[in-house]
């Protein structure tokens, strides 16, 4: 399958999200969060000075972006005015990065555990836990760059991309939302490694490497059911459209945030699958 474009002239897209008959996305390096209805041309949301990166849905509605570099989680209210929701700082060595959140409203944010851009050794993670409240508590430990999130529609499962680990992790979700029975879900092939993830219906995950160029299908155990290859970095991928089964991709020509604003060549590009996926909040 060969993917086309849908969007491009972004400086870096993460934490892309089908939400609300729309696609969401975060432009980490222009600092500003967009929604792009099918047929329609992205419009921008917010702009989060302080990188922005994973998205989510409180129940009522509300939008919460992760903000990087400050390891924060930012509410939007019905004004379109951003406010603190959750302070990280107590869990997040370094900065934050990508998130997920259930029906009930419960967050999971990950951060890198180490300095990315100076080369600094990889280090382990703590995930953090998020309260409908705003609450912080420390999740889980010992994560390799825990970067994309998805949860099962019954929501009793937690799978996370370890970046650094080259593959995703799963967990077990009890009633109080505490997180148990910490497993190994899947192995990526040799040299790719997971960034952003989405999971479909029939309970496969789609991993996006940026190493490969390509986003890989897996089901548990780590068989590869399918790829689609991009040729540039593929950071993220999302489910959605009318039916489900488009698949999005964002990609980039480079990570370094100073390049990405010069180049603006970030993409959204899309293929057509057969297995819709499931939803997101």
């Amino acid at each position: 399958m060969t993917p086309t474009t849908l969007y491009d002239g972004f400086a870096f897209i993460e934490g892309p999200r089908w939400h609300d008959g729309a696609l969401w996305f975060s432009d980490m390096h222009d600092d500003s969060v967009w929604s792009a209805a099918p047929g329609k041309a992205p419009e921008k949301m917010a702009d989060v000075p302080a990188y922005p990166s994973g998205l989510g849905w409180l129940p009522d509605g509300r939008l919460l972006v992760v903000s990087m570099m400050d390891k924060q989680v930012l509410r939007q209210e019905a004004s379109g005015a951003l406010v603190p929701f959750a302070d990280l700082s107590a869990i997040a060595a370094r900065r934050t990065n990508d998130m997920v959140v259930s029906s009930t409203g419960h967050a999971w944010v990950g951060n890198f555990g180490f300095d990315f851009d100076t080369g600094e050794a990889p280090a382990p993670a703590a995930l953090a836990g998020i309260a409908p409240d705003g609450t912080v508590t420390k999740a889980a430990e010992g994560l390799l760059f825990p970067n994309g999130m998805v949860i099962t529609p019954d929501g009793k499962t937690l799978i996370v991309a370890e970046t650094f680990g080259a593959k995703l992790t799963a967990f077990d979700i009890g009633s109080d939302n505490t997180l148990s029975n910490k497993r190994d879900w899947a192995a990526l092939p040799e040299g790719a490694v997971p960034d952003g993830i989405c999971l479909d219906a029939e309970g496969a995950v789609w991993a996006a490497s940026p190493t490969t160029g390509t986003c890989i299908r897996l089901e548990e155990g780590g068989a590869v059911l399918q790829t689609v290859t991009t040729g540039r970095q593929t950071i993220a991928c999302a489910l959605g459209g009318p039916d489900g089964t488009t698949l999005y991709l964002s990609t980039a020509e480079t990570t370094h945030r100073v390049k990405c604003q010069a180049l603006r060549s970030a993409r959204i590009e899309t293929v057509q699958v057969k297995v819709p996926g499931t939803p997101t909040y």
